[in-house]
C-alpha cells in the first residue's frame, strides 16, 4: 500500500496560517459588532444617541461613559475586551455612528464621492495617523451626515481600530483599508469628471 505523505509545514508556515486565519476570524466578529452598534445606537434612546453624538473619546462625560458602556455591551463587545488601547478607539466609531449612521451597502470610497467630500480631505483622512486622524474622522463624518450619506463602519471602523493599533500586522492591515477606501472613491471622481 502506498502512502503519500505531505511535507510538514515549516514552523513560521504554521504560524503565519494560524495568525491569518484568528485575523479572519476577527475581522468578521468585528463586521457583524459594527452592525450590532449601528442597530443599538439606532434603537437607543433620544439621551443615549444625544450622550454618543456628544462624546469626546478621550475625556469622556459619566452619562457618555455609561451610554457607550450600554452600546459596546449590545454590540457584543465583551467588558474584558474594553483596555484602555481599544476604549477610546470604540468610542470613537460609536461617536461617529450616532452623528452619520451605518450603511454597509456601499463602499465607503464611492460614499464619500456621493457626498462630495473633497479630494484634499480625503487625501487627509488616508493619510493621517494618530491624533490627526482621530480629529478628522468626526469632522468628515459631520460633513457626510450633512449631505445625508450614512457611512460604512465595516470600513471606517476597522481602519480606526487598525490605525493605532502597536501591532505590525494592523498596521499593515490598515494601509490595505485605506487603499480600499481610496480606489472607489477615485474611480468615483474619474467617472464624474469623464461625464461632465
Amino acid at each position: 500500500m502506498n502512502q503519500v505523505s505531505f511535507p510538514e509545514p515549516s514552523p513560521d508556515e504554521d504560524s503565519s496560517a494560524l495568525e491569518e486565519s484568528r485575523a479572519q476570524d476577527e475581522s468578521s466578529t468585528q463586521r457583524s459588532q459594527f452592525s450590532l452598534l449601528a442597530a443599538h445606537i439606532q434603537h437607543a434612546s433620544t439621551g443615549d444617541r444625544a450622550a454618543l453624538a456628544r462624546l469626546k473619546p478621550e475625556a469622556l462625560q459619566p452619562h457618555q461613559l455609561a451610554a457607550l458602556a450600554r452600546a459596546l455591551s449590545a454590540a457584543g463587545l465583551a467588558s474584558e475586551q474594553w483596555h484602555a488601547d481599544i476604549w477610546p478607539r470604540w468610542a470613537l466609531i460609536a461617536h461617529g455612528m450616532a452623528l452619520a449612521g451605518h450603511d454597509g451597502k456601499q463602499k465607503l470610497g464611492r460614499q464619500l464621492a456621493h457626498a462630495g467630500v473633497s479630494e484634499s480631505r480625503v487625501t487627509k483622512l488616508l493619510t493621517s495617523r494618530g491624533d490627526a486622524f482621530t480629529q478628522l474622522v468626526p469632522r468628515v463624518l459631520r460633513l457626510l451626515a450633512s449631505k445625508g450619506v450614512a457611512p460604512n463602519w465595516r470600513e471606517l471602523g476597522e481602519l480606526v481600530l487598525k490605525e493605532s493599533s502597536s501591532l505590525r500586522s494592523s498596521q499593515a492591515n490598515a494601509e490595505e483599508i485605506r487603499l480600499q477606501i481610496a480606489g472607489p472613491y477615485f474611480s468615483a471622481l474619474a467617472r464624474a469628471e469623464s461625464k461632465s
